[in-house]
């Protein structure tokens, strides 16, 4: 990642590989394939396309411990047999299509193919964790696109006299329902990073839904779009109990109750009142979804795959502090907050100090939010520390900063700053929280509480110094008429922010 590359999406915390590698051979659907890894042997016979022999399955079924008077259990024995056999965890040599004799009458024997464990088998128990992890990104790949088939009983629906599925009959795409999968699993991965890159709750389905269906500057939804949010639902609750024996989701099913008493109606209109969406104590009903963090690696990896920039703490820990302050600038408070954290793990203090406030100094626009991030940076350090900041007390753009971090400390002998450095930090302060979105509607981490403390921010910084936006607007720091513009949008006081809108006025004429 270079410094002039910034992500658009919020960076995700993920677990160490070692723990994600453990969940991976700890999902149900892809230990159940390891098994039948290792069960596959010269009795192991498939048919056409790897597949297990009907004849096969209750040995399968038996082997993985399900219930053989289960309808289901054949069905999950074929699946885990399936994404063995994609995941390379088993070799199958396919029959020859013209194995037998054309003569042959029916039940004289058949050819079949043979199985036996694959190479990669041995990455489950000698491999890395990120072997591991690979496999089990093979595995979700097979999940995923099973997940995107209809259902059984449509494509029964959908067949026509001759056996063939009427695909328009369907209206089955299969490109678009695998963009629709991964346009819901992408929102679900955004509603997880959000807040600094954990997820505290699970999502309700509704709101899943709707995220796909319901326009973004619709006021209340027609019934037209709440029908699309509920066949949407039923499509994405069929699909979620696909995907969480692979341990991508956690998952709470649609209440059955819930789906016989809308069988005829709208769904979402029958549960929760004409025109309504759910109450919010019913809003469990209609099913809760939640990435796992191993679900969170994988759609993570998913979108790097596909050239979307998905950022993880962390990663910046071998890079470059103007490259840290770069990127952090343009996280939330939080996620900068653990991504400086690693950063500083291991790397001398008094280095690691000199090298971040080295990378904090220029006069571009993103400069103030570097040294904000800069002194977010230094906050937790020690005296180490100490005279790699005293080193910039004289410098135009350091040394406030300096000041402040070492009188933070109760050091003693620091020099008060002159007229002009208190007038250029407050300028720098007050562009920094700027940059953070608070009151011009951008940047990283901005927030309802952001907007609310900017003013009160500006009142305190300006309180001390009488006729402070006399002397503001000679300040030669290149935020300068921003910055008071600013000031006379959000000063709580009338008659200051008439004044800084005056000064603001004279920074322009003058070009600051």
């Amino acid at each position: 990642m270079s410094a002039d590359s910034h992500p658009t999406l919020p960076p995700v915390r993920l677990l160490p590989d070692a723990e994600l590698a453990r969940d991976a051979l700890a999902a149900p659907l892809f230990a159940r394939a390891v098994r039948l890894a290792r069960w596959a042997g010269p009795d192991t016979r498939v048919d056409t396309g790897g597949e297990l022999v009907h004849g096969q399955l209750p040995e399968a079924v038996a082997l993985l411990g399900l219930d053989p008077a289960d309808e289901d259990s054949a069905a999950h024995a074929s699946q885990a047999w399936r994404v063995a056999v994609d995941t390379g965890l088993v070799d199958v040599t396919e029959p020859e299509e013209d194995g037998g004799d054309p003569g042959e009458e029916d039940g004289e024997e058949r050819e079949f193919g043979t199985a036996e464990p694959g190479e990669d088998l041995a990455l489950v128990t000698g491999g890395t964790p990120g072997d591991v992890l690979d496999l089990w990104l093979a595995a979700l790949d097979t999940v995923l696109a099973d997940a995107a088939v209809p259902a059984l009983d449509d494509l029964v629906d959908a067949l026509d006299a001759g056996g063939e599925i009427d695909f328009d009959q369907l209206d089955w795409n299969p490109r678009r329902e695998a963009d629709f999968l991964d346009g819901v699993l992408a929102n679900l991965y955004l509603l997880a990073v959000a807040e600094g890159g954990t997820a505290d709750g699970p999502v309700p389905l509704p709101v899943l839904a709707a995220s796909m269906v319901v326009p973004d500057d619709m006021g209340d939804p027609t019934d037209a779009v709440l029908e699309q949010v509920s066949d949407a639902m039923m499509r994405l609750d069929d699909q979620f109990r696909q995907l969480e024996p692979i341990g991508l989701v956690e998952f709470r099913p649609v209440d059955e109750e819930l789906m016989a008493e809308a069988e005829d109606e709208d769904f979402l209109t029958a549960g929760a009142g004409s025109g309504s969406v759910p109450d919010e104590e019913d809003v469990s009903r209609y099913g809760l979804v939640r990435l796992t963090p191993l679900g969170l690696y994988g759609i993570r990896a998913r979108m790097l795959e596909a050239g979307v920039e998905a950022p993880a703490v962390g990663e910046l820990a071998g890079k470059g502090a103007d490259v840290l302050l770069d990127v952090v600038s343009h996280y939330s408070e939080a996620a900068a907050e653990a991504e400086i954290e690693q950063w500083l793990a291991g790397r001398p203090v008094p280095e690691a100090a000199a090298e971040l406030l080295a990378a904090a100094r220029g006069a571009d626009a993103g400069g103030p939010l570097r040294r904000l991030r800069c002194q977010q940076a230094l906050a937790p350090a020690g005296a180490e520390a100490e005279p790699a900041v005293r080193a910039v007390l004289d410098d135009a753009e350091l040394g406030g900063l300096a000041r402040v971090w070492l009188a933070e400390r109760g050091v003693a002998d620091v020099p008060a700053p002159d007229e002009e450095m208190v007038f250029w930090l407050t300028v720098d302060t007050i562009a920094a929280q700027l940059a953070t979105g608070g009151a011009d509607g951008g940047g990283a981490g901005a927030g309802e509480g952001a907007e609310a403390e900017l003013p009160l921010l500006i009142q305190s910084l300006t309180a001390h110094h009488a006729g402070f936006f006399e002397q503001a607007w000679r300040v030669e720091h290149p935020a300068t008429a921003h910055v008071l513009e600013a000031m006379g949008r959000l000063h709580p006081d009338k008659k200051a922010a008439k004044e800084a809108r005056k000064a603001a006025f004279k920074a322009r004429s003058r070009g600051v």
